[in-house]
């Protein structure tokens, strides 16, 4: 019978050792997994954590493991690539940092072995991610185990999978439920008995038999309906020899129809059913991607308590355990594979694999919708062989599940009329219209473009949002990092997108901020803090609660801007958020006003004398905040760079004048400043080749990229070059500013 054996405890770790050791050395660092070496250096700035090969070593004891015929490592994450040695001898590599990967030991498992893992995280152009807007936690930094089993036993070597695959299908208010199982070793004589219960323990149907494919019916199916009725099945198969068991497997499943309309949106057992969520990176502040249960069913708590009803999962393969946890709690899944920004030719075979063991792995989550098959791949456009690569993938995914969908997630800049548009089941678009140039008014209307153009094709939002920190203003503007300008945009991209039902998901990028080493935006570098609750989850910014106010039905009320106490104006706009039909508004006790809102986003104008309590009342829910009459703007609530070459509030400005700080699209209104800004133009886009279409920090230029960065502010825009390394000195910076000086604004 099978025992799982975990072995996280008492490694042995290395960052400097240059060849394996004979045994495990004393000088080494002691270290309980899951570990990664990049949990500190990751997310400090600089994009300069370390990436290479470290090596983990422990002691194997044979006669402390249970007595059985065959002995499997299984790895459940090492990032990246990863080769593992017994004794000194190498059994395995394996190249892709967020899948399960097994290792069988048994032929040279001895009474004390000595296990070493070596793994890395260094750069290469074969295995992906190579490049993108996150870090690449190097470490063993999910559970290692090992598995014990029979001579005959369910299949350990298939992509990770666990040897099982069930496939449900609704039959008027039945189910029939396929299931396929796959063996090792097994004589054609074993038995596997197949046991069907539902989530409560009741038996719904057995069958013993020979056969490797069975069906089994579930009469009166209650169906798993997302978050509304996220009701499981479980099926257990045991391998018999007689009435011996050899060996068992069990998986939960979920019984649900579902499809994607271009008109209606997702549409789950029959009914109209709008995705509404977010994306996740699993990485938290000072742990790297190296989390516990607790933290992985804490991040599905706060998704869940927004209202969201699908996460998408980024840009990789995610913790068995989330993945779980998902179908517990009736979240849609959208999941995908690390093939990101940068297509390379030499690693097509990585893109396979990882699919494979994606699919295979995660087969029977009822939570999964889609398999994601790339993110932003068009950076720099696309070509025959990056096409060839997605159609590929499209019918590797079509071949080994049928049932699921395909989808790609483009770059905003990605032509509608790309082919590469036209190959997976849906299409999404990351857009940050009103963050990375544009205004937020231009979000809606693209889709809309969109829809109008190719009219068969569902479309969604893969990605928008924008970042901020403990930032404040009253008087909030794009690319401010406030928590106030986060919150308006939020409000705007709700209002233009939730109501459009032919989206068929909108993900809000991101739930939380994330680890990206080479950022330095926003006065913390190291970070995106485009999240809707910070890197450690201990603060929800304002822009959670606009979801909660749309999303969720528990009843509550929010006032906005509790980081935000000191206040210069004499008269404050402060802004409530309730899923409640009437909010009023208390001021030191006194009642101020009542308002309705079915957009449930509440603005009061509230006098501003001295300290003064607020209280928003909406039915049975209360929210209080402080606010403070101050002479002077308090500095602390300002934004400043860390390693900034020029901040805004650091330029001249002259009253009607141009400067750093007005945007791009009015300077280029105006003759004189077309004649200014050619110049930067021209460095932006660096050397274009004869025949070759312009470019500027990589992408190609479009009209649609135009309009993007006709919203950028002109200092905003050369600190995003810097990243793409068209860095500007602050001399230029400052002579440049000088000659927007000169010129008159409309």
């Amino acid at each position: 019978m099978r025992k799982i054996v975990n072995i996280n405890r008492g490694w042995a770790f290395s960052k400097q050792a240059a060849s394996l050791p004979c045994s495990v050395p004393e000088n080494w660092q002691k270290v309980d997994l899951p570990h990664s070496w990049n949990a500190i250096d990751g997310q400090d700035g600089g994009g300069d954590y370390y990436r290479g090969t470290c090596y983990y070593a422990r002691t194997l004891t044979k006669s402390q493991l249970p007595q059985t015929d065959r002995y499997y490592l299984q790895i459940k994450g090492a990032n990246a690539s990863a080769d593992v040695y017994l004794n000194g001898k190498h059994l395995a590599h394996h190249d892709g940092g967020y899948s399960t990967w097994r290792v069988e030991l048994t032929q040279e498992l001895k009474e004390d072995t000595l296990l070493v893992i070596s793994v890395d995280n260094g750069e290469n152009d074969r295995v992906y991610p190579q490049m993108a807007d996150f870090t690449f936690y190097g470490g063993l930094y999910r559970d290692v185990d090992l598995i014990c089993v029979s001579e005959a036993h369910f299949d350990l070597d298939c992509y990770g999978g666990p040897g099982l695959m069930i496939t449900p299908e609704i039959v008027g208010e039945d189910a029939r439920v396929d299931v396929e199982v796959f063996l090792t070793a097994a004589q054609p004589e074993y038995k596997i008995r197949y046991t069907l219960c539902d989530m409560e323990g009741k038996l719904i149907a057995q069958q013993e038999t020979t056969q490797r494919k069975v069906s089994l019916e579930i009469s009166q199916v209650r169906l798993w309906h997302g978050r509304k009725d996220p009701w499981l099945y479980r099926l257990t198969a045991e391998l018999l020899e007689g009435e011996r068991v050899l060996d068992q497997v069990a998986s939960q499943f979920g019984c649900r129809s579902f499809s994607v309309d271009p008109d209606r949106g997702f549409i789950l057992n029959g009914e109209e059913y709008p995705l509404r969520g977010v994306s996740r990176h699993q990485d938290r502040l000072g742990i790297g991607n190296a989390l516990l249960p607790v933290h992985h069913k804490e991040d599905l708590e706060l998704i869940c308590e927004m209202g969201a009803n699908t996460v998408r999962l980024a840009h990789y393969q995610h913790d068995q355990y989330f993945y779980d946890l998902c179908d517990r709690m009736g979240m849609v899944v959208w999941a995908e594979i690390p093939y990101i920004s940068k297509h390379m030719p030499a690693a097509r075979e990585n893109t396979i694999s990882q699919m494979k063991e994606l699919i295979y792995q995660n087969y029977n989550h009822p939570s999964i919708v889609v398999w994601g098959l790339s993110n932003e791949i068009t950076m720099s456009g696309s070509d025959e062989n990056l096409l060839e690569n997605h159609r590929i993938l499209n019918d590797l995914c079509h071949k080994l599940d049928p049932k699921r969908l395909t989808a790609i997630a483009c770059v905003s800049m990605c032509k509608m009329e790309d082919p590469y548009i036209q190959i997976p089941d849906v299409v999404s678009y990351n857009h940050y219209f009103g963050w990375y140039g544009g205004d937020t008014s231009m979000n809606g209307p693209w889709f809309d473009q969109f829809h109008e153009k190719f009219p068969s094709i569902p479309i969604g939002c893969s990605e928008y949002g924008c970042e901020a920190l403990n930032w404040h203003t009253s008087d909030p503007v794009q690319g401010d990092y406030t928590e106030e300008y986060q919150a308006y945009y939020h409000e705007e991209l709700i209002k233009q997108l939730f109501p459009r039902k032919y989206l068929w998901a909108t993900h809000v990028w991101n739930m939380f901020d994330f680890g990206a080493d080479a950022r330095s935006e926003g006065g913390e570098n190291g970070q995106n803090h485009k999240g809707l609750v910070t890197f450690d989850r201990k603060y929800k910014k304002d822009s959670f609660y606009a979801y909660k106010a749309w999303l969720s039905e528990e009843p509550f009320v929010h006032i906005c801007g509790k980081r935000y106490v000191d206040r210069v104006e004499n008269t404050t706009r402060v802004t409530v958020y309730s899923n409640q039909p009437e909010v009023e508004l208390y001021v030191n006790g006194a009642f101020l006003a009542s308002q309705t809102a079915p957009e449930h986003f509440f603005y009061f104008d509230v006098p501003n004398h001295g300290q003064t309590i607020l209280e928003a009342v909406a039915g049975a829910c209360r929210d209080k905040s402080t606010i403070r009459k101050v002479d002077t703007f308090n500095e602390a609530y300002r934004l400043k760079e860390t390693g900034a070459i020029l901040n805004w509030f650091d330029i001249t400005q002259v009253p009607g004048r141009f400067s750093l700080n007005d945007k791009v699209g009015d300077i280029l209104a105006t003759v004189q400043g077309k004649l200014v800004l050619a110049g930067i133009a021209k460095k932006l886009m660096g050397g274009k080749k004869k025949g070759e279409r312009p470019k500027a920090m990589g992408f190609e230029i479009t009209s649609d990229m135009l309009q993007m960065l006709n919203g950028f502010t002109v200092l905003r825009l050369t600190n995003l070059a810097g990243t793409a390394g068209l860095k500007l000195s602050k001399e230029e910076l400052l002579e440049l500013n000088r000659k927007l000086n000169k010129i008159k604004k409309r």
